[in-house]
């Protein structure tokens, strides 16, 4: 009698677990579609309608008693810094909420067990919920960062926005598409430690915190400051526009202090062989060498999370 062959076991199609993956973040693809289209649509807004309307305002003659531009140049203000704390906030929130929440839930409910039980390796389990909200995040983050651009790049009302200003410098460059990357590392990463779906997001959203801070901190000395020198007379001679760094004085050597005539008299600078004072700074000329040693730093920190997570993900289920 002839034995008949089993069957092997089919692995389930990447299909599928892509498909399951958009299932379980249905909530959040749902919520991070409605924040691109908004922003998407009030960054238009500002940059057509909105931007020509406040142009108009500013341009107005003033009166003899009144010199007022209206409400469209402060709606169009708006419209651009509400949008701006969008694109550099809630990305890298929902990052972290896909990183730390989901996989700590699964973790903590026991549906990453059966999906490993089900022929589908650890390993490619985290990929796969890694890879499908950070495509997402990625595609729709560049969106609003383009269009962002666009509409500082056509700034249509002379005063109220600098290259260099916090929310700014971020959302106008890659910096901005990077962090909710790190973000969903840590989230990853949190939320497989923690194997709890809320300790998971809290751990992921104090290291995402934690991480954000330090990088931001050490972004402006990643790229040579530019130094500029005034006289005893001239002071500190920086220049308006940048991003300031350090400031002090100058000896009769050449050497860079502390100034420590902050305040005293006009006899102090004598008194310490101070010739002039010295200020570091940023100019916009600079602006994509900071952006991407910052931006490579970002993804830097977000490779060694990721590596982390799968060496974590393989030590348990090894």
């Amino acid at each position: 009698m002839t034995a008949l062959a089993t069957a092997p076991t089919a692995r389930p199609r990447p299909a599928r677990a892509w498909r399951a993956v958009m299932r379980l973040h249905r909530p959040a693809l749902i919520f991070w579609g409605f924040f691109v289209s908004v922003v998407s649509a009030v960054l238009l807004w500002a940059y057509g309608p909105g931007g020509n309307a406040a142009a108009a305002a500013w341009q107005r003659p003033c009166t003899v008693d009144l010199c007022d531009v209206g409400y469209a140049v402060d709606i169009y203000h708006l419209a651009y810094r509400f949008c701006e704390a969008l694109i550099t906030f809630l990305p890298v929130l929902v990052a972290v909420w896909a990183g730390g929440l989901l996989i700590g839930r699964e973790l903590e409910n026991g549906t990453a067990e059966l999906a490993w039980s089900q022929s589908v390796s650890p390993a490619r389990w985290l990929a796969t919920k890694l890879a499908v909200p950070a495509a997402l995040l990625t595609a729709g983050t560049t969106l609003l960062v383009l269009l962002h651009r666009l509409l500082f790049d056509a700034h249509q009302v002379p005063k109220g926005w600098n290259w260099s200003d916090n929310g700014t410098f971020e959302a106008n460059g890659p910096i901005a598409i990077a962090f909710p990357l790190l973000a969903l590392a840590l989230g990853a990463l949190a939320g497989l430690i923690a194997r709890r779906a809320v300790p998971g997001l809290i751990a992921g959203i104090l290291a995402t915190a934690t991480a954000t801070t330090l990088i931001g901190l050490a972004g402006p000395h990643l790229v040579p400051w530019k130094t500029s020198v005034g006289d005893l007379k001239e002071g500190y001679a920086t220049p308006s526009g940048v991003i300031y760094g350090r400031e002090g004085a100058v000896t009769s050597t050449g050497a860079h202090i502390p100034d420590p005539c902050t305040g005293a008299g006009k006899a102090c600078p004598a008194a310490h062989d101070i010739v002039g004072y010295y200020s570091e700074y940023h100019p916009s000329s600079q602006f994509w060498a900071l952006q991407l040693t910052q931006t490579a730093l970002i993804l830097a920190v977000a490779a060694l999370a990721t590596a982390a997570a799968f060496t974590l993900l393989r030590r348990r289920t090894s």
